[in-house]
C-alpha cells in the first residue's frame, strides 16, 4: 500500500489487562531510499504515525522499537505504508504480557 490506512501487520489485543510490546523492521530492495509510515493504533497524524526512511538495499533497519499497544475492546491496530509500492518488507515480532 502507498497510502493511508496501510496494510495490517498486526491487531492488539482485545482483553484489557493485556499489552503487546510491538518490534517491527523494515528492508527496501530498491534502489532509492524510500519514506515508510507506521500507523501505530491509529490513522491520525502526527499522533500515531511513526516516519522512516529505509535507505536502499542495506539491510533491516527497525521501525518500532518495542511500543506497548494496551488492549481495548476495539483492538488497536498497526498497520504500515511506504512510498513506493512492493519494495519495503516488513518483519517484525510481538510480546504478549499478561
Amino acid at each position: 500500500t502507498t497510502s493511508s490506512p496501510g496494510d495490517t501487520v498486526h491487531t492488539g489485543p482485545t482483553n484489557t489487562s493485556h499489552l503487546h510490546e510491538v518490534y517491527l523492521y523494515g528492508v527496501n530492495s530498491s534502489g532509492t531510499d524510500v519514506k515508510v509510515t507506521v500507523q501505530f493504533g491509529g490513522t491520525t497524524s502526527p499522533d500515531d504515525v511513526i516516519e522512516f526512511t529505509v535507505p536502499a538495499e542495506d539491510g533491516l533497519y527497525q521501525l518500532v522499537p518495542g511500543l506497548i499497544l494496551k488492549g481495548n475492546a476495539t483492538p488497536k491496530v498497526v498497520r504500515v505504508f511506504a512510498d513506493t509500492a512492493n519494495v519495503v518488507s516488513v518483519f517484525g515480532y510481538v510480546n504478549t504480557i499478561t
